[in-house]
């Protein structure tokens, strides 16, 4: 039984609540929670004008570390300006954060259209579930809670690639139409600075656009942006994210070939402080393109694949890879192959040995293994998990947990979408963060959000 003294009456815009300074004081020392576990002798009960209902929401928050059901009257945006208020501004994001991220469990959560020119060109997803969304010439940002935190329009009429730079609100553009890297700062709605490549001595190297962008997991990490100049010659420029200039040039190419074109992807691979490059090309006769490890540091390539042919080449000539991705944190590289559809993995660590890397994903039924081609696939590595959009639908590829050793590797694959869904297009653009996937579909409006959930609705293919 709680002592006497221990109980604290608070009057919130006029009605009254009784509770006790230990779950006040379980705000933190620093909220105005903890400061109002302590009436004055005076006056036992404090009076504080603010919303009784949404107060009484945190309340129970506070009493019980869930949110009651009564939240669900309210909009999101009401109970994180209260919680703001009374300092739990943590509290409440832990308690209206989604599950963690199984994608063999998700499902479709909510859809953000943005007001204006709303089918997306690109988006980026921060670590703590944020998505900005550029859509035409326009920046659309939404905070951890999904709520619209502002949109800046840029000079650039269509945005290709987004990403955000050092400090956070920075973000890093590009535009297939029009040269140059830019930054913006999104927050206060200003354009901060421009890169160009550029080289007196080659005058082939002007109004060079930016097919591709990656950054670093810290400050010290530079940004890097792959541009292609009208003639095909491309490289990537390493840029310091403080003073945004060009800091060094690696691989420069003549793009005069499929295996020398600028690369759609590129990944910074973590622990390692490598880049990771993709180009991948298709016409009449399929697909071709080529995956590449650089090192930043010497400027030298330490691995590379073409397909088809080239240095390490697949046993399957002629299935070449429609999209791939890699997984730093596990070392891994996926990819996709066009005509067969079939997933294949390859090792970081075994890279270069002499023979065939190529490892393809098997499921634990033989009779469901088929999956469709690969033609206009995208793959995307998130949270040790793989996600491939193909025609039918989104699917998503987990690591058993009883796999015997890294040779007898063994996955499960998941339809997540359902046949309503696969039929609103083809899925374009996925990108993992927080908690959540977003997706955005060929002419469709808005980004979808696929978040983890017990009423899923999954297909197992188990």
């Amino acid at each position: 039984m709680e002592e006497s003294n221990d109980r604290i009456n608070l009057n919130i815009g006029g009605k009254l609540f009784e509770t006790t300074a230990t779950t006040l004081q379980s705000a933190g020392p620093e909220s105005l929670l903890a400061a109002l576990s302590i009436p004055a002798a005076s006056n036992p009960s404090t009076f504080v004008d603010r919303d009784p209902e949404l107060f009484s929401v945190l309340l129970t928050l506070l009493r019980s570390g869930r949110l009651p059901s009564s939240a669900r009257q309210f909009h999101t945006q009401d109970l994180v300006d209260e919680a703001l208020y009374y300092g739990i501004e943590s509290r409440i994001r832990s308690a209206l954060a989604p599950p963690p991220l199984l994608g063999f469990d998700a499902t479709l959560s909510t859809t953000i259209v943005p007001a204006s020119d709303a089918v997306p060109t690109a988006h980026c997803a921060g670590t703590d579930g944020s998505i900005w969304i550029a859509h035409s010439g326009q920046i659309s940002a939404y905070g951890w809670n999904l709520t619209h935190a502002g949109t800046v329009r840029t000079h650039l009429e269509e945005i290709s690639s987004l990403r955000r730079a050092w400090p956070e609100e920075l973000a890093a553009i590009g535009s297939l139409d029009y040269p140059g890297l830019h930054f913006y700062d999104v927050s206060g709605a200003c354009h901060v600075g421009t890169v160009h490549w550029s080289d007196p001595s080659d005058p082939r190297i002007y109004k060079a656009r930016v097919t591709a962008i990656a950054g670093g997991d810290s400050r010290s990490d530079p940004l890097f942006a792959s541009f292609e100049c009208l003639h095909r010659e491309n490289c990537i420029l390493a840029v310091d994210r403080e003073t945004l200039q060009p800091v060094s040039e690696i691989g420069r190419q003549s793009g005069g070939a499929a295996k020398s074109a600028a690369p759609g992807k590129v990944v910074h691979v973590p622990g390692l402080g490598l880049l990771f490059v993709v180009s991948v090309s298709s016409g009449a006769f399929g697909y071709s393109g080529y995956m590449r490890l650089w090192d930043p540091r010497s400027g030298e390539a330490v691995w590379e694949t073409s397909e088809p042919g080239g240095t390490g080449r697949s046993s399957r000539f002629g299935d070449s890879f429609a999209d791939a991705d890699v997984d730093g944190k596990e070392g891994l590289i996926y990819k996709v192959c066009w005509k067969s559809g079939d997933v294949g993995v390859a090792d970081l660590r075994r890279l270069g040995e002499g023979f065939d890397p190529w490892v393809y994903l098997e499921e634990r039924s033989p009779a469901l293994r088929s999956a469709g081609g690969g033609e206009n696939s995208v793959l995307r590595c998130y949270k040790g998990q793989v996600f491939v959009s193909r025609a039918t639908g989104l699917e998503v590829w987990s690591k058993l947990d009883d796999e015997q050793g890294e040779e007898e590797r063994r996955y499960r694959r998941n339809f997540v979408d359902t046949e309503e869904d696969a039929k609103l297009g083809l899925i374009r653009r996925m990108e993992g963060g927080g908690d959540r996937l977003f997706v955005s579909r060929e002419g469709v409006e808005g980004i979808q959000v696929w978040e983890s959930s017990e009423l899923s609705g999954t297909i197992s293919l188990l």
